[in-house]
């Protein structure tokens, strides 16, 4: 009966999730007892069930399935398990953390067909399309993708190397997890437990005779080095690292401790990347701006600017979907004699001389009717200089 309503529940809570193409499960126990949010877009949202929910049983047929101790309720766990919903089938990422109400446990839903677009759906403008392959299509060098946790730089550099992946060349992925399996492509999945970091993983990869290395993430010194050094030895190398801006992640890397010259000789750019939801086409409108949007557009109070609002296709919300924002930083010129010189300081303002923004990426986003300007106002700073509609 037990096994019978777990089984249920996970059943109903995976479909509506699913269907309402959510990214992330969280289950929480509560005072009032537990409840269940969907991040959908990148909000959260209560999943509503009429009667109470029995979350303890659900959480321990998950750690089941999972292979975690459903004993250890006092320490935070990882797991991981496929699951098949129809003809779907689902990985399922989980991770428990222990709260004073009781554990609580977040799932990352992942599923190979819906995670692999091409570069041309993701929000790219034509002119940080052209800016970003002229980066990654060079036969060497490093390039970064910024962005804090959940902006899309994993789907980027997933599509990015659905577009350089060619019989003639090994590409070798070194990721924390392997989110999905791309064919022909070699990935490898880090094990700090078994000493396969991702320093110890490069230094490993290298010796592979690659054309093409990508690394999850540049966490250190240690990392940052030998990706640099792999790029100077020929070899294109593709990254990401936590910054809030492209020229930050170059004083990013010279805070780590890189050699100026390494970086000035091997970095041939940084994208930096945020996620803003999308207007549903079906019930976005246009009303004038206010005093307040205005001075964030830098557009004139009563500018029509796109609105959301709400039916049955978006939930209510107005949105469906998302898009991204990019900024596209090459390194050259004047940017390379900054990083030689170690002066971060007047990195972002000459970052800022060479181009476009996130927010200039934002307000002509807005301008074409493709999300609001409170979205972009909720995701990305307005830099002192004011953009005109």
């Amino acid at each position: 009966m037990t096994d019978g309503y777990a089984a249920r529940l996970l059943n109903e809570i995976v479909a509506a999730a699913v269907e309402r193409e959510a990214s992330d499960i969280h289950l929480e126990n509560g005072p009032g007892g537990g409840r269940v949010r969907l991040r959908i877009d990148g909000h959260l949202q209560i999943w509503a069930k009429k009667e109470p929910l029995n979350l303890a049983v659900l959480l321990t047929r998950l750690k089941l399935l999972a292979g975690m101790d459903i004993g250890e309720q006092r320490l935070p766990q990882d797991g991981r398990l496929s699951y098949r919903l129809g003809s779907r089938q689902l990985e399922l990422r989980l991770a428990t953390l222990p709260t004073v109400e009781g554990e609580k446990l977040a799932i990352r839903i992942l599923e190979s067909r819906r995670g692999l677009l091409p570069l041309e759906q993701l929000g790219f403008s034509e002119e940080n399309l052209r800016l970003y392959r002229s980066l990654y299509r060079a036969p060497h060098g490093l390039v970064l993708l910024s962005g804090p946790t959940g902006s899309g730089k994993t789907t980027t550099l997933y599509a990015t190397l659905q577009e350089l992946n060619e019989v003639g060349k090994n590409i070798i992925t070194l990721e924390d997890p392997v989110e999905y399996r791309l064919p022909g492509i070699n990935q490898v999945a880090v094990n700090p437990r078994a000493g396969l970091t991702f320093a110890a993983g490069l230094r490993a990869l290298v010796r592979q005779d690659p054309d093409i290395i990508m690394v999850g993430e540049i966490r250190d010194g240690e990392t940052a080095a030998m990706a640099l050094g792999a790029a100077l030895t020929g070899r294109l190398v593709l990254s990401t690292i936590h910054t809030n801006s492209a020229a930050a992640s170059v004083s990013r890397l010279l805070e780590m401790g890189a050699e100026p010259f390494l970086v000035a000789a091997t970095l041939r750019g940084a994208v930096a990347q945020r996620l803003v939801r999308k207007l549903c086409p079906r019930c976005k409108k246009f009303a004038p701006a206010d005093e307040a949007e205005a001075a964030y557009c830098g557009c004139t109070v009563g500018t029509p600017l796109p609105r959301a609002g709400g039916c049955a296709v978006c939930g209510g919300s107005g949105y469906k979907g998302r898009l991204a924002l990019q900024e596209v930083l090459p390194v050259r010129g004047e940017l390379s004699r900054l990083i030689l010189r170690k002066n971060s300081s007047d990195l972002e303002k000459e970052a800022a001389l060479c181009g476009g923004s996130l927010y200039a990426d934002g307000l002509a986003k807005v301008r074409a009717g493709l999300t609001t300007a409170e979205e972009v106002l909720s995701t990305v700073e307005r830099p002192p200089a004011l953009a005109k509609f």
